[in-house]
C-alpha cells in the first residue's frame, strides 16, 4: 500500500491533536514538525487551560469555532481518560456583579443553548455561594456551566504527541519551516534548517505563526497579531475557588478569571491587550498589565493573598486571526491545508480540529483513508509513584531505588521521575536536554522555591543521561545553556 506523506507544521496542542487521529490511518505517513527543542512550546504553554463549556461563541458570526468547541469538550471527556491527562470537571461561573450583566448572561444562556450545551442555567442568592462559598458578596447571581473542565496544557500535549508516536507518528523538534515547495499547484514538501522533508499534504498548525507559513503558499488573505494575556500564581496551600470564576465578558475577551489551577494553585489572569503582528514573541510582564489583573480578580475574589505569596508572574500569547473566526479549511494549493487563527477555545477545540481536518483531506482531496486494524488509543503505562499505597510504594523503592531519591521538595519529585521523564523526552526525540523539558513532565522547579533546590541536581542527572557536561544543559534550549560559571554557583549552593 502506497502511504501519502503528511507533514503537519506546529507541534502544539492542535498540531499533536492532528497528528494523534491521523495516526489512525494505515496509508499515512505522519510527520510533525517544530522549530522548538520540545512539544507544546508555543500558543500551549500559557493559558488558563480551561476546557470551555462552548456558551461564549456566537454561531452566526463565528461558526466554526461555536461548533468545535462543544464536539471538542465532549472528546476531552474521552481523551483525558486514555491518555491519563490531569483534569478535573468542576464546572464555571459566569458572575454578575450588577443588574445590567443579567441581560447579557441571558444572551450568554440562549447561545449556548442553540451551539447545544447541557444543563446551563442562572443561579442566585443561597445556591449561588454554597457552589462557590468564597465568591465576593457583590456577586447578584451566575451563569452556572457544569461541563467546563480544567486539564494541564502542557501535560496534555505531551500525552498527545507521546500516543501519537506510539502510533507511528515521527517528530522533527527543533526543525524551522523556512519555505513549502510547490510544484504544478501541488505541495511537494517543506524546506527546513535540516533540510527537505517530502510531503504530500501540508497541514499549518504554527499558531501564531501560521499566516507566515500560509504565506509561503501565496496564501495571503489573513492575519495573525498576537493579543497578551498576563497572569499570577499564588503559593500552594493559598485557598482558591473551587469552581472557575469568570466575570462577565466583554467584547474582546472572556475577562479576568480566577480559578484554582490542575496543580492545586490559586492563579489569576489573563488581560487582554491586542499587539502588532511583528511582536508575536513579546512575553514581558508589564506593571500596568499586572495590576489590571489583580484588580479584576479582587472583584469577584476579594480575599487574595499577599503579594507575599506570589510564586511566579508570566505571560500568554493567543493568536488573533483577520475575521476572529477558526480558518480550517483546503486552500487551492492542492494539499496544502490551513489550520490558523486557532485562538481561544483552541485548547477546548482541538480534538474536534483533528477530525475536522480528516474530513477535510477526505472530501476536499478526495482520499481514502484505511484504518490500522490494530491502533492503540491509551498512552504508555506512566508510574503514578506517589499514589501507590504504603505497602506498595516500599516494595517499588526497593525495586527501584531511585524513586526513593528526592530531587523536589516542593512537588515531591524523586530522581526516578526526572529519569522517566528523560525516557519520554528520548521517545519523542527531543535532542537538546533542558530544565524545562523535565519541568512540563514532573512539575519540578514549579513550587515554592521555583527551582533554587531541585535545578542543579536536574542538571547533573541531565548531563549524565544525554552524555553531555554539565554547562551544555540548557534551561530551554539552544542559547540558553546553563554554562560553566552558573554550574560552578549551583553546584556549590547544592554542596
Amino acid at each position: 500500500m502506497k502511504k501519502l506523506r503528511i507533514a503537519i507544521i506546529g507541534a502544539g496542542i492542535t498540531g499533536a491533536s492532528i497528528a494523534r487521529v491521523l495516526s489512525r490511518y494505515e496509508n499515512l505517513e505522519v510527520h510533525l514538525i517544530d522549530k522548538n527543542p520540545d512539544v507544546g512550546w508555543g500558543v500551549s504553554k500559557a493559558n488558563t487551560a480551561i476546557i470551555h463549556g462552548g456558551y461564549d461563541d456566537d454561531p452566526d458570526k463565528y461558526p466554526v469555532r461555536a461548533r468545535l468547541c462543544v464536539r471538542g469538550n465532549r472528546l476531552w471527556h474521552q481523551w483525558v481518560k486514555e491518555l491519563e491527562i490531569p483534569h478535573v470537571w468542576n464546572g464555571a461561573l459566569v458572575v454578575a456583579l450588577k443588574e445590567e450583566d443579567f441581560d447579557e448572561l441571558e444572551k450568554l444562556l440562549e447561545r449556548g443553548r442553540r451551539n447545544g450545551v447541557p444543563e446551563m442555567r442562572i443561579v442566585e442568592g443561597e445556591e449561588l455561594f454554597r457552589l462557590e462559598p468564597g465568591l465576593t458578596k457583590e456577586a447578584l447571581g451566575a451563569l452556572w456551566v457544569p461541563i467546563v473542565g480544567q486539564i494541564g496544557p502542557i501535560s496534555a500535549v505531551i500525552a498527545i504527541a507521546e500516543n501519537a508516536v506510539a502510533n507511528g507518528v515521527k517528530t522533527h523538534l527543533e526543525t524551522e519551516v523556512t519555505g513549502i515547495r510547490v510544484e504544478r499547484g501541488e505541495v511537494k514538501g517543506v524546506e527546513t534548517n535540516e533540510g527537505f522533508i517530502k510531503a504530500d499534504i501540508v497541514i499549518n498548525a504554527a499558531g501564531l505563526y501560521a499566516d507566515e507559513i500560509a504565506r509561503m503558499v501565496g496564501v495571503d488573505y489573513f492575519e495573525i497579531h498576537p493579543r497578551k494575556g498576563e497572569y499570577w500564581i499564588f503559593d500552594e496551600g493559598i485557598p482558591g475557588p473551587r469552581r472557575v470564576l469568570f466575570p462577565t465578558p466583554t467584547p474582546i475577551s472572556k475577562g479576568i478569571v480566577v480559578t484554582t489551577e490542575i496543580s492545586g494553585h490559586l492563579m489569576i489572569g489573563p488581560n487582554a491587550q491586542d499587539l502588532p503582528a511583528e511582536e508575536k514573541d513579546n512575553l514581558a510582564t508589564t506593571r500596568e498589565g499586572l495590576e489590571e489583573v489583580w484588580e479584576g480578580a479582587k472583584k469577584l475574589w476579594p480575599n487574595l493573598p499577599p503579594r507575599d505569596k506570589v510564586i511566579r508572574t508570566f505571560t500568554g500569547l493567543r493568536p488573533e486571526p483577520t475575521g476572529g473566526d477558526f480558518i480550517i479549511k483546503a486552500e487551492e494549493v492542492w494539499g496544502f491545508i490551513n489550520v490558523a487563527g486557532i485562538r481561544s477555545p483552541g485548547l477546548t477545540s482541538a480534538p474536534a480540529i483533528a477530525y475536522e481536518v480528516v474530513e477535510i483531506i477526505r472530501r476536499d482531496l478526495g482520499i481514502e483513508l484505511v484504518e490500522k486494524k490494530k491502533w492503540n488509543p491509551y498512552r504508555r503505562d506512566i508510574t503514578h509513584f506517589f499514589a501507590l499505597p504504603r505497602e506498595k510504594a516500599n516494595e517499588f523503592i526497593k525495586r527501584n531505588p531511585a524513586y526513593g531519591r528526592i530531587v523536589c521538595r516542593c512537588n515531591k519529585v524523586s530522581e526516578g521521575d526526572v529519569l522517566e521523564a528523560i525516557e519520554r523526552m528520548k521517545f519523542l526525540a527531543i535532542k537538546t536536554p533542558s530544565v524545562d523539558s523535565v519541568k512540563f513532565r514532573t512539575k519540578a522547579t514549579t513550587g515554592t522555591c521555583q527551582g533554587s533546590f531541585c535545578r542543579p541536581r536536574i542538571i547533573q542527572i541531565l548531563a549524565r543521561e544525554y552524555g553531555v557536561e554539565p554547562w551544555q544543559v540548557t534551561l530551554k534550549g539552544k542559547g540558553s545553556e546553563i554554562g560553566i560559571g552558573d554550574v560552578k554557583v549551583l553546584l556549590r549552593r547544592e554542596a
